[in-house]
């Protein structure tokens, strides 16, 4: 019998196809714990694990009517950056860590971000089309009305780990950058080559504005109408965070409207999109499906972070990355290494 009962929704998120456990138990095996899925749904879910050891959460939301009913769960694991799908408040208060994998894919989505950002202002889009539709003539003619990269500016909203590797891949291309984040020290923006700047100062000056704000309740719909009225009607919006932290609608009409040049969006408010969202037919909007963390070793990375953050918990230590981390203070864990507490909406 196993000494451990880890349960988890049936069924896989972002995974590759045939799945499986098998990096997770490289961890959870030698401990005596074993993977449990349960129905798909809040009720039935809730049956399955009311005993669990622990949650490894996909698929499904993880409310607060979920949480509530656990009697013995030590952790919540998430093989995901983003946590808006743990009710964070409601396992705090019941003095369950959550944890995730913050730094796990940064360079892929670092990457991405910076495609987004080179394939929005050279319109790659629309250049592609152009030499397929047989217009070969009407290229230079469009990228003439575009001044050079040099120079200009990358506003970044949100300053974590995320932006500042982009920040690292955009100091080569001879961008000036700016970035706000009130939960990181200017000294630490200095540090990553940009300057800190209020929201309005971003908004205003940048060429280019990157959204990596996470959805969380505090920045849900964040950027909103007055905001893309501050930008430059030349400006790329880019964001390879959560569409939840934009007012989608006040993002197309601003589009539409002409006070933004272009969009280049990996996230969206709803994914994927109805198939009726204006942005899958305008031609100044460069889209990609969330797929900025996905790389070769998507799979096998993540699930062995779950595993291992599993494992610490379930033999009485601390995790490596926890988005509650004051609830370990006050529990029975030992602390076998200081836990990255990072503050801020990107951390």
């Amino acid at each position: 019998m196993a000494k451990f009962r880890v349960v988890t929704p049936k069924g896989a998120s972002f995974t590759v196809a045939g799945g499986g456990y098998g990096y997770e138990k490289e961890a959870l095996d030698p401990i005596g714990a074993e993977i449990i899925e349960a129905p798909a749904n809040e009720a039935e879910f809730i049956e399955a694990a009311r005993t669990a050891d622990a949650i490894y959460a996909k698929g499904i939301p993880i409310s607060k009517k979920i949480i509530d009913s656990l009697q013995n769960c030590k952790v919540i694991t998430l093989g995901t950056v983003g946590v808006d799908s743990v009710d964070i408040k409601a396992a705090t208060a019941r003095g369950i860590p959550v944890t995730n994998v913050p730094d796990t894919f940064i360079e892929e989505v670092a990457d991405h971000a910076m495609m987004l950002l080179l394939a929005g202002f050279r319109r790659l889009v629309e250049q592609d089309k152009m030499v397929r539709q047989g217009r070969w003539t009407e290229g230079r003619p469009a990228l003439l009305k575009i001044p050079r990269l040099m120079g200009q500016t990358l506003g970044f909203i949100s300053f974590g780990r995320v932006a500042r590797a982009v920040a690292k891949r955009a100091a080569p291309f001879g961008l000036r950058m700016l970035a706000y984040d009130p939960f990181i020290s200017e000294t630490l923006i200095y540090d990553h080559g940009a300057l800190p700047a209020t929201l309005s100062e971003v908004l205003s000056q940048s060429d280019f504005v990157s959204m990596h704000a996470p959805a969380r309740p505090e920045v849900h719909r964040m950027l909103g109408e007055s905001h893309f009225r501050q930008m430059k009607p030349t400006a790329t919006f880019i964001n390879t965070g959560r569409g939840a932290t934009v007012n989608e609608e006040a993002l197309i009409k601003a589009l539409q409207e002409g006070w933004i040049a272009h969009a280049a969006l990996d996230v969206l408010e709803t994914e994927p999109p109805s198939h009726n969202n204006p942005m899958l037919s305008m031609e100044n909007v460069t889209l990609t499906a969330h797929v900025a963390s996905a790389s070769a070793r998507f799979d096998e990375a993540r699930k062995r972070r779950v595993g291992y953050e599993l494992s610490l918990v379930l033999s009485g230590m601390w995790p490596v990355s926890c988005v509650n981390p004051s609830v370990l203070q006050n529990t029975q864990l030992r602390r076998w290494q200081p836990v990255s507490m990072e503050r801020g909406p990107n951390s």
